[in-house]
């Protein structure tokens, strides 16, 4: 069974860093291309950030470029995201999802997403 789990949204104040775990099961990161989407209150869903191990592209929104970044360790089955200056329109509840591809176009074909944790960032 493919499964993705999310954890270490939270609360943090504007400024600040959290760092997002998604442990995969099921699958490998040769299969898919990984990465984050989030979806804020009232707002379409947005792909974050991804990368893909079988043709080595990765990409990052603009909102978040110089401020997040995607990780991997192969040995646990994790993918990560460092997210670093916070800021309260970041606040959402973030997905790790596997997809066909990794590219400017992340988030619209995803094959398979979690249950989501929340991110708040307090002004």
């Amino acid at each position: 069974e493919v499964q993705l789990v999310e954890s270490g949204g939270g609360l943090v104040q504007a400024g600040g860093s959290l760092r997002l775990s998604c442990e995969i099961s099921g699958f490998t990161f040769d299969d898919y291309a990984i990465g984050w989407i989030r979806q804020a209150p009232g707002k379409e869903r947005e792909g974050v950030s991804c990368f893909s191990n079988s043709d080595g592209s990765t990409y990052y929104a603009d909102s978040v470029k110089g401020r997040f970044t995607i990780s991997n360790d192969n040995a646990k089955n994790t993918v990560y995201q460092q997210m670093n200056s916070l800021k309260p329109e970041d606040t959402a509840v973030y997905y790790c999802a596997a997809g066909p591809r990794c590219n400017n176009k992340w988030g619209r074909y995803l094959e398979v997403w979690g249950q989501g944790t929340l991110v708040t960032v307090s002004s």
